[in-house]
């Protein structure tokens, strides 16, 4: 008989995921106004999301062999406290001295450097707190519970900005992420990886970079699903800048309607959730499931900022919706096929590979802004992903099924 889902540590996990998700999504939404307001620059911001490539290339290739022969608990636990501690120092300082472009950066290079080991920590947890047959499950409830926070925490995190403040909002943040590392150290992590204990050196640890090497090389779909997830994500992230700049400078839009914007995505992604919870599609319908979401999701975003802003609302309902189906499928297959004994290496990897594409299109999107129309950068970019998906995807479909329908895949 299978282990139900719902066990202690899952659900201790998901508690302190949704403590950590809602203070996040409100610190985060205070950030994302905090240097523009500052700057007037969509350069500026895009700038401050691209320098974060530093700690987010160097820091997984360093540590992320020493994760898959330590106990990982440690690192989430440790990470979680101290980001906690950091961005509520960060509260205190704009609270009682004045904004610095420079002190932010070199602030914002700290956070990011432990955010990271932070997440790659807890991708390399999470599969191993889930019961055998229950991943897409898994995935989906976490997959719901971020959108869930952010139907509460953008609309308050909206009203909080203009009556308390960035300031106590960062305080509030840190606050949450010391209480969800506490409930944390509480968890039970199943860990059996080879070397566990034993003394590690540089040569094994340039031997374990060289093993992950060995088997990305021997696994081209794992290799072009990174690559083109980096294009994505880049493109994602280059477009944020945008869209605040958007929603403070165009006629008739507001903070809090750019909350709301956010909100129906995050509605559809609930929705998308649960019935990917509920449901059981074919493995070997699933690559094309997704190819097919990968290029319906650009062509949402190709039109977004052309339409009436109701119509935005159902576009990106619509697009979180089925963005959350294709998402949960790729992240269960992916993880489910990595070895055990290299999950925290190739995450870091994958991670990696990300970092690099969000900083470069960061910037090419930011210089964009500065330029020409915010609409049309916009448009640019899906474009851009689409092209990746074609050329990446599926060119590469063989490959890249076997992931999907679990050909191969690791014990």
């Amino acid at each position: 008989m299978k282990s139900k889902l719902w066990n202690r540590d899952f659900t201790l996990l998901m508690a302190a995921t949704a403590l950590g998700a809602a203070g996040h999504i409100m610190g985060s939404f205070a950030l994302s106004f905090l240097v523009f307001d500052e700057t007037g620059s969509t350069l500026a911001s895009a700038l401050i999301l691209a320098i974060q490539v530093i700690p987010a290339v160097f820091v997984p290739f360093v540590i992320s062999p020493v994760m898959d022969r330590l106990p990982r608990k440690t690192f989430l636990v440790a990470c979680d406290a101290l980001n906690g501690v950091l961005y509520a120092a960060l509260g205190l300082w704009l609270l009682l001295g004045e904004f610095s472009y420079i002190g932010y950066l070199a602030v914002s290079l700290v956070l990011n450097a432990l955010g990271t080991v932070d997440g790659l920590a807890y991708d390399s947890i999470y599969p191993s707190l889930l019961p055998e047959g229950a991943e897409e499950k898994g995935y989906a409830v976490s997959a719901m519970l971020y959108p869930l926070m952010s139907v509460v925490m953008m609309p308050l995190a909206a009203v909080l900005l203009d009556s308390i403040g960035i300031a106590w909002m960062l305080v509030i943040q840190g606050t949450a992420a010391i209480v969800a590392a506490a409930m944390e150290s509480r968890l039970h992590v199943r860990q059996t990886t080879p070397g566990m204990g034993e003394r590690y050196t540089i040569r094994k640890w340039a031997g374990d970079i060289r093993e992950v090497w060995d088997y990305l090389r021997g696994e081209p779909g794992l290799t072009r699903t990174f690559v083109d997830r980096a294009v994505t994500f880049g493109v994602a992230a280059g477009t944020e800048p945008l869209l605040v700049a958007f929603f403070r400078t165009a006629t008739g839009m507001t903070a809090a309607m750019y909350a709301m914007f956010s909100v129906a995505e995050f509605i559809g992604r609930t929705l998308g959730s649960a019935v990917q919870y509920r449901i059981n599609i074919p493995n070997q319908w699933k690559f094309g499931v997704t190819f097919f979401v990968y290029q319906f999701f650009a062509v949402m975003d190709a039109i977004l900022l052309w339409i009436p802003y109701p119509l935005m609302l159902v576009n990106r309902c619509v697009s979180g919706f089925l963005g959350s189906n294709s998402g949960i499928m790729r992240n269960a297959a992916i993880q489910k096929y990595i070895p055990e004994n290299l999950r925290a290496r190739v995450t870091a990897f994958s991670s990696i590979v990300t970092e690099v594409g969000c900083a470069l299109l960061t910037i090419v999107m930011g210089a964009l802004g500065e330029v020409i129309d915010y609409r049309l950068c916009v448009t640019i970019g899906a474009v851009m992903c689409i092209v990746s998906c074609f050329a990446l995807v599926w060119s590469g479909r063989a490959d890249i099924r076997k992931i999907y329908e679990g050909k191969g895949e690791a014990a």
